[in-house]
């Protein structure tokens, strides 16, 4: 008799967590993204170049080393930080200084930023700095026609040329 009432319990059990799993699947309805919205992701790491520039070491500084840590050259390891800027139909949209990571500040700068920007035609220019001080040393300008949902992802890569739309 105790078994039955078990079963039956057990039954319910399951059919209550089943209809709130249906329920829920359901409702509430969810987009990822609005009608006729785009996606702009500027992703990407990057080490900076160093603040200082390497120089050679002295014979005192040489001396003062173990003879396997003597390098010809001494090359400070703070890096500068990573500065980009985003303009979307000549305005601007993201303006973003990225720090370096690590104790000693000479770890790679990590960017990510996602924008919703409506779909169509629209002018991009980026704009990078990974040098202390100075200009802009990687610029990027084209013209994009971006469809509904569709993602933009602006990278860099010293090895492409620098700053990347795909």
């Amino acid at each position: 008799m105790k078994k039955w009432k078990t079963w039956l319990a057990q039954a319910l059990l399951y059919g209550l967590f089943a209809l709130f799993v249906g329920v829920f699947s359901r409702w509430p309805a969810w987009q990822a993204l609005p009608p006729q919205q785009a996606v702009l992701k500027v992703s990407f790491i990057h080490h900076g170049q160093r603040i200082a520039p390497c120089r050679p070491a002295t014979p005192e500084e040489l001396a003062k080393l173990a003879p396997n840590m003597r390098t010809p050259l001494k090359c400070e390891r703070e890096r500068a930080p990573v500065e980009i800027e985003v303009d979307l139909d000549g305005a601007s949209v993201l303006r973003h200084v990225a720090q370096p990571s690590g104790l000693s500040r000479d770890g790679p700068s990590s960017v990510y930023h996602r924008l919703n920007v409506a779909a169509g035609e629209h002018r991009i220019r980026v704009r990078l700095k990974d040098a202390a001080g100075g200009t802009f040393g990687y610029t990027r300008e084209t013209t994009l026609r971006l469809a509904p949902a569709q993602v933009l992802v602006i990278d860099f890569d010293p090895e492409k040329g620098g700053i990347t739309f795909s």
